[in-house]
């Protein structure tokens, strides 16, 4: 199953030779399960010509907010628009679960109780416990999507997983970001944090994440909506 990655942001040059880019990092999350991936730079505005071109959409994290005025905003809202339309099925990561939800009805905001940073737990619906996840946000979905069903939250984030029942599903959090790369964010952007918030995120990324079983899911979401469509 061909997997398109709409890249919407990239790491920071001094950490790729270590953890990768982005795109590398979802790669690595859903390697062994059946999947090819293709590369879109969004950013740089290189789109794929046709929502056909890919199986599945996978959008990225980005340092960008989804309400600001880049060039390459609406037509990836437009693109989102008619892979949804088509029933091409669309995850979204982070800025990707936002720019979803913009394009598709909701509102997003920087949140006034200010920053996700490290590893966070959250409720995931059907997931007994706590699933561990490494955030890194202020913005917000503040307003979901009247076709959004919340199947993930945190008494932070209200709206960090969404389902569209078998055309799209997206997490506010990151399973792609190790704890490793979580820490190494810290020194090379921790400056962009307000005071405290680096030394406190920094604390927790020494345990473990639950990325594999958020990996599970995306994967069985992509396979299950290949499955359901007409052949």
């Amino acid at each position: 199953m061909k997997i398109g990655i709409l890249q919407t942001g990239r790491a920071p040059t001094d950490l790729q030779a270590t953890h990768g880019d982005y795109d590398d990092m979802f790669k690595r999350l859903l390697a062994g399960r059946g999947f090819e991936f293709r590369t879109y730079p969004v950013l740089d505005g290189i789109f794929p010509e046709s929502v056909r071109d890919a199986a599945g959409w996978l959008v990225t994290g980005s340092r960008f907010g989804v309400y600001e005025p880049h060039a390459w905003i609406a037509p990836l809202e437009d693109f989102l628009r008619g892979a949804y339309a088509a029933g091409v099925p669309i995850v979204g990561i982070c800025f990707g679960h936002q720019i979803l939800a913009q394009a598709l009805g909701g509102k997003v905001e920087k949140f006034s109780g200010g920053w996700s940073v490290g590893l966070e737990r959250y409720t995931l619906k059907g997931r007994p416990g706590e699933t561990r996840v490494v955030a890194w946000h202020q913005d917000q979905v503040v307003e979901k999507p009247a076709d959004a069903e919340v199947i993930g939250s945190s008494p932070f984030c209200r709206y960090a997983a969404l389902a569209y029942g078998d055309k799209a599903l997206s997490f506010q959090p990151h399973p792609e970001f190790t704890t490793a790369f979580g820490t190494d964010l810290l020194t090379a952007r921790g400056a962009v944090l307000p005071e405290g918030i680096a030394a406190q995120a920094a604390t927790g990324l020494g345990g473990e994440t639950d990325s594999a079983e958020i990996a599970d899911t995306i994967a069985d979401f992509f396979l299950s909506s290949r499955q359901a469509q007409p052949r």
